[in-house]
């Protein structure tokens, strides 16, 4: 049985977060490094976004995520 990652919502088998998320040492990676990823595969995956609209987006998703919900920098955008 498949549940999300618990950083990005990817479904996965095993485990609080996906092979995208961590660092080679199997640690979730720091919100910066994450938050930057995850706003280029946004930009990849829908190339009329701009960088704001990207971001914009990626903080409302990841403030969503149990991994990052209680950060900072996603503080008040959880829905």
């Amino acid at each position: 049985m498949s549940h999300p990652c618990e950083s990005c919502g990817m479904p996965i088998e095993t485990g609080r977060y996906c092979p995208h998320c961590v660092d080679a040492s199997g640690q979730l990676q720091d919100f910066d490094t994450r938050f930057e990823r995850m706003v280029q595969w946004a930009l990849r995956e829908d190339a009329g976004l701009t960088r704001a609209a990207a971001e914009a987006r990626t903080l409302d998703h990841m403030a969503r995520m149990p991994a990052w919900a209680g950060h900072p920098r996603v503080a008040g955008r959880g829905g």
